[in-house]
C-alpha cells in the first residue's frame, strides 16, 4: 500500500526529517515499510529552456541537432528525435546526471557521432503521462531556467510502500486521514481535522426537500450493514486537475476522469470505498440491495464475465445487477464522458461475506481488500460528504437532487466500548516509568477519550478502532507501548517468584507415552496437520459422514477437521514407503467428531504404525501396545471384532480393516483402542506394497483417570529362569489371542509369561510358535518340575484344539 507524506501533511505536520528516520520510526511503531520512493526529485533539476535553432543530424535523417539556452549566457546542444521541434518554443530540459522516472540516467554520450548534453523531455519522460508524442511544449511566458517543480507549483513527495499484511487488524489505516492520526501520535504533532460537525452541517445545506430520484431498498438478509445514496445533476465529466492526477499516480492509480478520480481519491483519503453510478443508466427509481436467488453471469468493470452464485449480494435495478457488493461495479454502471447525472453509493458490508465471494471469484479489488478488514459504518456519512465536496469543487454547476437516502442498521445503536485500566498496571506490564500526563497525551492523540475515577481510567475506544482491533485492557497497553517505542524501554529482569508449571495428568501421560514409543517402541514421532481434505478421505476409502467442514477454509485440501488419525497416518505411510522398506512411527494428535449436543467432540489419540515390506509386524505391534499400556498401569484386554459392540475409534463401515488381523482393546470395561492391519485393497489404492499395522488408543481416557506409578521393586532373581518353546497347529481362521487364552488358563505357580514368537501361514493352516517363561522364586526348578509344566502347557493347547506340531 502506497502512502504519500505530502498528503499526510494535509492533516498533520510531519517533521522534515530524512526519509530513513520517518520510515524507521513508523516501522517500529506501526507497520513495516518495505520501500521508500521520492517523487519530484528529478523535476527539481529539469529546467525551462528556449530553442534557438535546429538543423538535421549529419548522419541521421530522423534526428535533429537542437541549440537552446537555459540562461542568456548558457547555450547548449542536444540530439533530439522529436518531430515538433520549433524555434522559439519553450521546453523542459534535463541536464546530465538527472535520473528520469523510467529509470534512465542521463550521461554524456555520442549519438551517431555527435555529443548530446542531456535530453529535451516529453510528458512521458517527465512522468506526467503513460504515453506521449514529441517534446512537451510549455507556455511562452515560462521563465527560462526555472525548474519544473517550481513551474508546475508541485512539491517533492516521499512515498512509503507499506506492507499491508501487517495492517489487517487496522482498517483505520487504509486511508491517508487515519495514517495522519497515526503519524501525529508517533511524531507528537497535532491532527488537523477538517471533518468537523460544522463542516458536515455546511455541506448538508446542499440537500433539498425534493424527492430523491433514486430510492434505496435493503434486503435484511443481504451483506449490507449500512447503505447511503445521494443523487446529483448537471455534473460535467472531464479531465481531472493536475493536483488530483498527481496524488492518484503517487498512490499507484491512473487518472480516468474527474468523477471517477474523486471516488478513488476519497477512498485513498478516508479508507472507505464508494461507487458512483451514471444515474440515467439505472432502470427504475430505486436500487435494491439483495442476495441472489439464482445463479447469474455478471460482467464487471474489468470486462470479465463472472458467474455469481445463490447468496451473493448485489445492487440491482429493475433489469438486474449493477454492482457486486463490496467488490466491483458492473461494466455498464459506471460514469462515462456522456454522464450528466450521477448517484453516489457509500456502503459498508459484512466482512466475511465479501471475503468469501471475493476468494471464490479470485477477484481482489481495492474495495474488497478494505471491506474484508471490517470497516466502521459510522464513517459512511463522512465519506459521502467528502465526495460531495470534491464534486462540487470540480463541477461548480452540479446540484444535489433530494436528500440523503439510507438503508441499514440504526447507527446510533452501535455500542460504545469502554475499557478500564490504570497507570500502575500499564507501568507494570511495560516495565516503564510513565507519567500520567504522557499517558493521557498518547490516548488523546489516538482519539481515545478518557475518564478518571480515583486511580483508574475508563478509556472510550473510537468506533473505527473497536470493530476488530482494540477489545481489552492488553490492547490499550500495547497502544501505549508501541507509540512510546519498545526500543525505548530499558530491558529489566522480571522481579517475581518463578515457579514451574504443574503438569496435568494428561500431559504427564503424553510424556510417558512419547518416551516409551521412542525408547522401547523404536519409533519416530510425526506431527500431521489436523485439517485434511475430501481427497485424502476418498484416497483412504474413509466414510465421510463424520467429518466437520470449515465454513471459511484456507483451501479445498484443508477444509475438514480430521475425524481420526488414521487417514493422516496412512498419508505419512504413502510418502515414506517410497524411500524405506520398513519403518515405525507414531503421533499424538487430536481427532474431531460431530456431536449432537455439543456440536463437536474433540479427543486426544495415540496412533502408532509399523510398516514392513516383507514381514507382517502385527504381532510386534501387539506386544508394543501391551507393554505400553501395562507401563501406564492399565490392564488391557484384547477382544475380537464383534459387530454387536462397535469401537468408536475405528468405524465398522471402513473397508480398510483386515478381516482377521484385528483386536479391540478394552480398558476398565470400555473400548479404548484397537490394533489391526490395513486391508490390502486400501494399501493397493495408496500404492503401498507390504504390510501396515496400526495401533490406535484414546488418551482422553486419562482425563478422569490418574495413572499413578504403581511399580513395585524387588531384588534380582536368585534362581534361574527357564524358557520353553513349542509350535502348535491351528485352523487358517484362528486368532493368536485364542491360543494365548488357552495357555493363561493353566494354573502353574512357575508360569510368569507366555508370548507368541512367530506366526507362519500355509494354505489351510496356521502355525503359532509360543514361548513360556518359568520361574520359581524359592528354589531352582528341577527337571521333573520343568517337564511337568511343559506337559501342562502342551495339554492345555491341545485341549483347546491346537495340537503340537
Amino acid at each position: 500500500m502506497l502512502i504519500s507524506i505530502d498528503w499526510i501533511r494535509d492533516f498533520t505536520d510531519v517533521p522534515n526529517l530524512p526519509a530513513k528516520d520517518i520510515y524507521s520510526r513508523f516501522t517500529l511503531a506501526t507497520a513495516e515499510v518495505e520501500d521508500v520512493v521520492t517523487i519530484g526529485e528529478h523535476l527539481e533539476k529539469i529546467v525551462v529552456a528556449e530553442i534557438l535553432s535546429f538543423e538535421k543530424h549529419p548522419e541521421a535523417d530522423k534526428l535533429n541537432l537542437v541549440t537552446f539556452k537555459i540562461s542568456e549566457t548558457d547555450i547548449r546542444k542536444v540530439v533530439c528525435g522529436a518531430n515538433n521541434v520549433k524555434v522559439g518554443i519553450r521546453i523542459p530540459y534535463a541536464p546530465l546526471g538527472v535520473k528520469l522516472p523510467n529509470g534512465l540516467l542521463l550521461e554524456a554520450k555520442k549519438i551517431r557521432g555527435v555529443l548530446s548534453e542531456g535530453m529535451l523531455c516529453s510528458e512521458e519522460e517527465l512522468g506526467f503521462a503513460e504515453e506521449s508524442e514529441g517534446i512537451m511544449e510549455l507556455s511562452q511566458d515560462a521563465p527560462i531556467g526555472m525548474n519544473m517543480l517550481t513551474y508546475f507549483k508541485m512539491k517533492k513527495d516521499t512515498i512509503l510502500d507499506i506492507d499491508n499484511k501487517s495492517l489487517t487488524h487496522r482498517p483505520d489505516l487504509w486511508g491517508h486521514f487515519g495514517m495522519a492520526r497515526e503519524f501525529g501520535a508517533i511524531f507528537e504533532t497535532p491532527l488537523k481535522n477538517k471533518f468537523t460537525k460544522e463542516w458536515a452541517t455546511g455541506l448538508k445545506k446542499h440537500f433539498t426537500l425534493d424527492s430523491s430520484p433514486i430510492k434505496v431498498r435493503l434486503d435484511g438478509e443481504s451483506a449490507a450493514l449500512a447503505y447511503f445514496g445521494l443523487s446529483l445533476s448537471n455534473v460535467v465529466v472531464g479531465e481531472s486537475p493536475e493536483w488530483l492526477k498527481v496524488r492518484l499516480k503517487a498512490c499507484g492509480l491512473r487518472s480516468i476522469n474527474n468523477i471517477v478520480d474523486v471516488s478513488n481519491y476519497v477512498m485513498l483519503e478516508l479508507g472507505m470505498p464508494l461507487h458512483i453510478f451514471d444515474r440515467d443508466l439505472i432502470n427504475g427509481n430505486e436500487v435494491v440491495i439483495k442476495r441472489l436467488t439464482a445463479e447469474t453471469v455478471f460482467k464487471t468493470l474489468d470486462e470479465v464475465d463472472r458467474k455469481l452464485e445463490v447468496g451473493d449480494t448485489v445492487i440491482s435495478d429493475t433489469k438486474g445487477p449493477l454492482v457486486l457488493a463490496g467488490i466491483m461495479g458492473g461494466l455498464h454502471s459506471g460514469v462515462s464522458p456522456a454522464t450528466k447525472n450521477v448517484f453516489i453509493e457509500v456502503a459498508n458490508w459484512k466482512a466475511a461475506l465479501v471475503r468469501r465471494t471475493s476468494t471464490r471469484l479470485g477477484l481482489r479489488s481495492d474495495s474488497s481488500q478494505r471491506f474484508e478488514k471490517t470497516l466502521d459504518s459510522k464513517l459512511c456519512e463522512r465519506t459521502m460528504l467528502r465526495t460531495l465536496e470534491l464534486i462540487l469543487e470540480l463541477c461548480p454547476g452540479a446540484k444535489v437532487v433530494g436528500g440523503l437516502e439510507y438503508g441499514g442498521m440504526d447507527l446510533s445503536l452501535i455500542p460504545t466500548l469502554k475499557i478500564k485500566t490504570s497507570l500502575k498496571k500499564i507501568q507494570t506490564v511495560l516495565g516503564l516509568d510513565l507519567s500520567e500526563e504522557k499517558l493521557l497525551s498518547i490516548f488523546h492523540a489516538l482519539d481515545f477519550q478518557t475518564e478518571k475515577n480515583n486511580s483508574e481510567f475508563f478509556v472510550t475506544v473510537p468506533s473505527y478502532r473497536s470493530t476488530k482491533d482494540v477489545e481489552q485492557e492488553s490492547d490499550l497497553i500495547e497502544e501505549i507501548g508501541r507509540i512510546i517505542g519498545y526500543d525505548n524501554i530499558t530491558p529489566k529482569s522480571p522481579q517475581d517468584i518463578i515457579a514451574p508449571v504443574k503438569l496435568t495428568e494428561l500431559q504427564k501421560i503424553q510424556r510417558r507415552v512419547r518416551d516409551f514409543m521412542v525408547l522401547q517402541g523404536k519409533s519416530f514421532e510425526v506431527m500431521s496437520y489436523p485439517l485434511i481434505g475430501d481427497t485424502l478421505l476418498k484416497h483412504c476409502s474413509w466414510p465421510h459422514s463424520t467429518s466437520l467442514k470449515l465454513v471459511n477454509s484456507l483451501s479445498q485440501e484443508h477444509d475438514l477437521m480430521r475425524p481420526s488419525l488414521i487417514p493422516s497416518l496412512l498419508e505419512v505411510c504413502e510418502k515414506n514407503i517410497k524411500h524405506h522398506d520398513r519403518f515405525r512411527f507414531f503421533e499424538i494428535g487430536r481427532a474431531y467428531q460431530e456431536d449432537a449436543k455439543n456440536f463437536s467432540k474433540e479427543s486426544l489419540h495415540l496412533g502408532a504404525v509399523f510398516v514392513d515390506k516383507d514381514k507382517n509386524p502385527f504381532i510386534d505391534l501387539m506386544n508394543v501396545a501391551t507393554n505400553l499400556l501395562t507401563s501406564l498401569n492399565l490392564s488391557p484386554e484384547f477382544v475380537e471384532m464383534n459387530t454387536k459392540f462397535e469401537n468408536a475409534l475405528v468405524p465398522s463401515e471402513w473397508i480398510g480393516i483386515h478381516p482377521f488381523e484385528y483386536q479391540n482393546i478394552r480398558v476398565m470395561g470400555k473400548f479404548a483402542g484397537a490394533v489391526f492391519s490395513v486391508h490390502p485393497l486400501v494399501l493397493r489404492n495408496l500404492k503401498i506394497k507390504g504390510h501396515v499395522t496400526v495401533f490406535l488408543f484414546d488418551l482422553s481416557l486419562f482425563t478422569n483417570y490418574s495413572a499413578k506409578d504403581k511399580t513395585k521393586y524387588k531384588p534380582l532373581n536368585k534362581f534361574p529362569i527357564s524358557t520353553f518353546d513349542w509350535t502348535v497347529v491351528a485352523g487358517a481362521d484362528s486368532l493368536a489371542s485364542e491360543v494365548l487364552n488357552a495357555c493363561k488358563k493353566v494354573k502353574l505357580k512357575e508360569l510368569r509369561d507366555v508370548q507368541i514368537l512367530d506366526v507362519f501361514e500355509s494354505e489351510n493352516k496356521k502355525f503359532f510358535t509360543l514361548r513360556a517363561t518359568l520361574l520359581d522364586e524359592a528354589q531352582t526348578m528341577t527337571s521333573e518340575v520343568l517337564k511337568s509344566a511343559e506337559s501342562a502347557l502342551v495339554d492345555a493347547t491341545s485341549k483347546a484344539g491346537f495340537n503340537l506340531k
